[in-house]
C-alpha cells in the first residue's frame, strides 16, 4: 500500500474510533446525568485543580524543545508523548471531575470540528498547482503577502494559507530565509483574516453567537490596515537586504498559471459547509442531538470532501506540490493532545473572567485575551472574554438579542466607562492577531511551518520564533494598537 493511502486509511480510522468514543462518552453521560440530575447545577461550580495544567504546560515546553534538544526521540515518539498527556487529563475528567464526560464530548467534537476543516483545505489546495513565472522580489513579495490577507476573509486564514504557501516557496526558491516563512504566518496565517467573520475561528464562533456578519470590517479595518502596512513595510526592509540569493532558471516576466482548476469547486464546497449550523441557517438539522454524533453535517461534508478531492484531484498538481500527508499527520497528533490538556487551563481562565469581569478594563480584556491566545486555542478564549465582557453590561452570552446589543454599542453602567463596542473590538483584535506570536496560536501556523520544513525550508523552532520574531517584531505594534484604540 501507498504510504499515502496508508495515510488516508490512518485518518478514516481515527475518525471511526473517535466516533465510537464519543458514543461512549455520550452513553456514560446519560447514565451519570440519569442517576444525579443535580450534577448539571454542581458541574457549573465545580473547577478542575491548578495542577491539572502540568500536562498542558508540560506539552508545550516539549513541543518547544523537543525538535531543538532530543530531536530524534521526538520524531519517533511525539505521536505518543501528545496522546498520552492528553489521556491524563481525559482521565481525571471522566473519573473524577463531576459532569467530565460532557467536557470530554465538547472537547471532540471541537477537535473534530478542526481537523475536518484544516484536512480538506489541506488535501484540497494540495491538488491546486500554482505556478508564477516570476522571481520572488521584495515586491512581488509584498504583493502576495497583501493578496493573501486580502483572500483570507474569503476563504479563511487556513484556506488562504494552504492555497499561497507553496507558490509563495517556489517563487523565492534559493533565497529563502526563515524570516520569509515568519511574516507569511504573522501576515496571511493570523492578522490578514481579521475583517470577516469568515476569516478567523474566533470571529465566526461571535457571529454564531449573534456578532452581526459585517460589523467586523467597519471596526477592525483601521487597526488592520496599520498592522499589515508596518508588517510588509518591514518585510521588505529585510527581503531587500536579503538580495537575490541563489536563485536559478525563473522567468523575470512570465505569467501565472494554475493546474487542478476544478479543485476550485472543493474549496467552494468546503467554504459553504461551514455555514451549515443550526445558528446560521435556521432547519440545519444537528446530527449531535439528533443521532449523538460528535460532528455535525458541516464536519461530514468536509471530510467526504477531502476523501473525494484525493482521489479525483489532478495528480500532476499533487506531484508538483510534492503533496504528502505528514505535516497533517503531525498536527492531527499534536493538537489532540493540546486540545484535551488545554481544557483545564480553559476552564480556570473561563472562571476568573467571568468572576473578575467587573473589574477588567478595555485594557486588561486586551492584553489578557491576547496574551492567552496566543498560547491556547483563540478561539474559546475570545469566548470566555466575551462572556465575561458581556456580563460586565448584565447582558448574556447566551442570548442573541444582548449580544446584538453589546456588538452596536451599550453605555457602560460605571462613570466614565467605554461602551460595549469597544470591548467587542479589544477582544476581537486581541484573540485574531496575537494568535501569531506562536506556532500554536492559530490552525495554520503549525502547518505551514511544518510545510515549510518538508520542503526542506530553514524554519525558526519554537523558541527561536518567538524571541526572533514575534515579540521583537509583533509586540511594538500590538503596543501601538493599544496605546491608539484601547488605552481605557
Amino acid at each position: 500500500m501507498k504510504p499515502t493511502k496508508r495515510s488516508l486509511l490512518f485518518f478514516a480510522c481515527m475518525f471511526a474510533v473517535s466516533v465510537g468514543l464519543s458514543g461512549a462518552l455520550y452513553a456514560e453521560a446519560l447514565d451519570i446525568t440519569a442517576v444525579a440530575p443535580a450534577l448539571a447545577v454542581t458541574f457549573q461550580k465545580s473547577l478542575p485543580p491548578v495542577w491539572l495544567v502540568t500536562p498542558f504546560i508540560a506539552l508545550l515546553v516539549m513541543i518547544a524543545t523537543g525538535p531543538l534538544l532530543f530531536h530524534r526521540f521526538w520524531d519517533r515518539h511525539y505521536p505518543k508523548v501528545s496522546v498520552g498527556l492528553g489521556f491524563i487529563v481525559a482521565c481525571y475528567y471522566g473519573l473524577l471531575m463531576d459532569g467530565g464526560w460532557h467536557v470530554l464530548e465538547h472537547t471532540l467534537e471541537e477537535y473534530l470540528s478542526f481537523i475536518a476543516l484544516i484536512s480538506s483545505l489541506f488535501v484540497v489546495s494540495g491538488g491546486i498547482l500554482i505556478r508564477i513565472e516570476r522571481k520572488g522580489t521584495p515586491l512581488m513579495n509584498a504583493l502576495l503577502l497583501f493578496f493573501g490577507a486580502i483572500i483570507s476573509n474569503l476563504v479563511g486564514t487556513t484556506g488562504a494559507s494552504m492555497l499561497l504557501i507553496r507558490p509563495y516557496m517556489r517563487i523565492n526558491k534559493g533565497r529563502l530565509k526563515p524570516f520569509h516563512i515568519v511574516f507569511f504566518i504573522f501576515i496571511v496565517s493570523n492578522i490578514g483574516g481579521a475583517l470577516t467573520p469568515i476569516g478567523d475561528p474566533p470571529l465566526f464562533l461571535g457571529f454564531l453567537k449573534g456578532v452581526p456578519f459585517f460589523w467586523v470590517l467597519p471596526k477592525v479595518w483601521l487597526p488592520w490596515l496599520i498592522t499589515v502596512a508596518g508588517l510588509l513595510l518591514i518585510f521588505i526592509i529585510l527581503d531587500v537586504k536579503r538580495g537575490t540569493g541563489d536563485m536559478k532558471g525563473a522567468e523575470v516576466n512570465g505569467g501565472v498559471s494554475i493546474t487542478g482548476r476544478r479543485n476550485f469547486l472543493f474549496l467552494a464546497v468546503i467554504i459553504a459547509a461551514v455555514f451549515l449550523d443550526p445558528a446560521v441557517i435556521e432547519g440545519i438539522p444537528s446530527l449531535q442531538k439528533l443521532f449523538h454524533l460528535p460532528f455535525g453535517i458541516r464536519e461530514l461534508i468536509m471530510f467526504m470532501v477531502a476523501i473525494a478531492a484525493y482521489k479525483f484531484s489532478n495528480h500532476e498538481a499533487f506531484k508538483g506540490n510534492e503533496f504528502n500527508f505528514e505535516p497533517i499527520k503531525e498536527v492531527a497528533f499534536l493538537f489532540i493532545g493540546i486540545f484535551a490538556t488545554m481544557i483545564p487551563a480553559l476552564e480556570l481562565i473561563g472562571y476568573y473572567a467571568s468572576s473578575h469581569a467587573a473589574d477588567f478594563s478595555v485594557s486588561r480584556f486586551y492584553w489578557l485575551t491576547g496574551a492567552l491566545s496566543g498560547v491556547l486555542d483563540n478561539a474559546p478564549t475570545y469566548l470566555n472574554f466575551f462572556a465575561g465582557a458581556l456580563g460586565k453590561f448584565g447582558l448574556d452570552i447566551g442570548s442573541p438579542e444582548d449580544i446584538r446589543h453589546f456588538a452596536t454599542g451599550v453605555a457602560s453602567p460605571l462613570q466614565g466607562d467605554v461602551s460595549s463596542d469597544i470591548y467587542l473590538m479589544a477582544i476581537s483584535i486581541a484573540a485574531v492577531f496575537f494568535g501569531a506570536m506562536t506556532y500554536i496560536g492559530n490552525a495554520p501556523n503549525f502547518m505551514v511551518k511544518n510545510i515549510a520544513a518538508q520542503a526542506d525550508v530553514d524554519v525558526p523552532d519554537f523558541l527561536e520564533y518567538i524571541y526572533k520574531y514575534s515579540l521583537p517584531i509583533l509586540l511594538p505594534f500590538f503596543i501601538l494598537l493599544w496605546v491608539l484604540f484601547f488605552n481605557y
